[in-house]
């Protein structure tokens, strides 16, 4: 979507705010010499902004929704006095590093 003498523009299209509920239009420019400029706009004037815009969008990139992955099969490799573990549990609660040691008390 450059055009002129910008060499970057990036369009940010929020469909509904999180926090205010608006829908919210960013136009950011760079030119040649490093001056940004950048147009906000929200509401009904987002919406006409956006669908002016429309047809100059080179390309679409869509963030992933971290929401809806799969996280449930999570484990962790550790090492405790030598012998390798899995932990599938809490990992506060881990002793990771721990090497034998006859001096310290929380050895049996």
């Amino acid at each position: 979507m450059p055009q002129g003498n910008f060499v970057v523009s990036e369009l940010d299209y929020l469909s509904k705010c999180p926090i205010c509920g608006h829908t919210v239009v960013q136009l950011t420019r760079v030119d040649k010499d490093d001056n940004i400029s950048i147009v906000r706009k929200v509401n009904k004037k987002a919406k006409l902004f956006f669908e002016k815009l429309k047809n100059v969008i080179l390309y679409e990139i869509r963030p992933i929704n971290y929401n809806k992955m799969h996280t449930g099969s999570f484990y962790l490799n550790y090492n405790e006095f030598g012998v390798k573990k899995r932990c599938y549990s809490n990992l506060r609660t881990l002793k990771i590093g721990l090497t034998e040691n006859k001096d310290l008390k929380i050895n049996p």
